[in-house]
């Protein structure tokens, strides 16, 4: 095999661009939530997302959404959500191991950069920084693929 051959038959997985998709913060019950006492309880919820953009280049959005409410009266003390994506350029990689790239890979590589920008954002709205635990996203991925195929198995009964 000649070295151009090799070359064009590469595994490519590259990160061409990483950016904040869309940022949103929400304070519903200000100003008078600083003067509430209590600790409030916190949410977070995550969702992933790909889609293929053009030839071996795909878009993958990690959103997190977090809500933070005082167990009194069930007060929304704020809620924030990031949506962190990066454009993955991902070429001569069988097409059954692409969707476990968009939904495992890229979600690692885009982590660290939504946890910065909830905690920042909460930081900045006046309260104590959130700080989001590591996420295992093989096994959410595995998770979740167990889960739609087991549906899919589901008996329909009419």
């Amino acid at each position: 095999m000649s070295e151009a051959q090799e070359q064009q038959e590469q595994i490519v997985f590259g990160i061409e661009k990483i950016y904040v998709k869309d940022l949103s913060l929400e304070i519903p019950n200000a100003p008078q939530i600083f003067l509430d006492q209590g600790t409030p309880a916190i949410n977070v919820e995550f969702h992933t997302k790909a889609e293929q953009l053009g030839e071996d280049v795909y878009e993958a959005v990690l959103t997190v959404t977090v809500t933070s409410k005082l167990p009194e009266g069930d007060k929304t003390v704020f809620l924030v959500e990031a949506a962190q994506a990066g454009i993955f350029r991902i070429s001569n990689v069988p097409q059954e191991d692409i969707e476990p790239l968009l939904g495992i890979a890229c979600p690692n590589i885009l982590y660290p950069y939504v946890r910065e920008a909830v905690s920042d954002m909460v930081t900045r709205a006046g309260f104590p920084p959130v700080v989001l635990q590591p996420m295992n996203f093989e096994s959410i991925y595995h998770h979740q693929k167990q889960m739609q195929e087991s549906q899919n198995q589901a008996p329909t009964t009419h």
